[in-house]
């Protein structure tokens, strides 16, 4: 990723660039990108990072252009003090000095869970599996509101809801329904017939807000 100004606007706003290499690809745009871009162009809503452009550069460089937001979930708990449960980091260098006062008590809590809930039931209400919710593709404005991030893995789906791949992220930070298919799976090693289950939910533990 990348931070940037667009040349193009009256205010040269600020934004952020993600590069896509396609040197290296046999098979044109990789189908992780496709299906990213595919579902942010179709998605408006507050809680989701906007997909402003796409530039294609020096004809194997793809750059997929977003609003730019501060920093991500992770950095934002590292950088609480350590009565908070953080580790006491420095913000990333040009963080918005707001967010050095928020921290994370019982409102910024509530705050970024609803933000979360909104941002996961606009994705469902679309169709939309986003699969990798984990606090890195969690970002965090200036203001500090929290919007969803990193498409890549994510899935449409229709009905009736077919069998998708346990295999889409960090084992860290599966969501629970994914820790069922992984434990269903796991199963058929001891002699249990598998069992088919289908990804219809995503979620994050409380403990990743909440910094514990």
């Amino acid at each position: 990723m990348y931070k940037a100004k667009d040349l193009t606007t009256k205010d040269h706003r600020i934004v952020a660039l993600k590069k896509i290499r396609l040197e290296a690809e046999d098979e044109g745009v990789p189908s992780t990108a496709i299906r990213e871009i595919s579902l942010l162009k179709e998605m408006n809503d507050p809680n989701i990072v906007r997909l402003l452009n796409i530039v294609h550069a020096d004809g194997h460089k793809l750059y997929l252009v977003f609003e730019y937001l501060d920093l991500d979930l992770k950095k934002y708990m590292e950088a609480l003090p350590v009565s908070q449960g953080g580790r006491g980091k420095p913000l990333p260098e040009g963080s918005g000095s707001a967010l050095q006062s928020l921290g994370l008590g019982a409102d910024m809590v509530k705050k970024f869970m609803s933000q979360l809930v909104e941002g996961v039931r606009y994705c469902h209400a679309h169709r939309v599996l986003h699969r990798d919710l984990k606090p890195q593709n969690l970002l965090i404005d200036k203001e500090g509101n929290l919007k969803l991030a990193d498409f890549g893995l994510a899935r449409a789906f229709g009905v009736p809801l077919r069998t998708y791949t346990h295999e889409v992220c960090i084992l860290g930070y599966p969501s629970s329904s994914l820790h069922v298919l992984l434990i269903r799976n796991r199963s058929s090693h001891c002699g249990i017939a598998p069992q088919r289950f289908c990804l219809v939910v995503d979620s994050i533990p409380p403990e990743w807000i909440c910094g514990l």
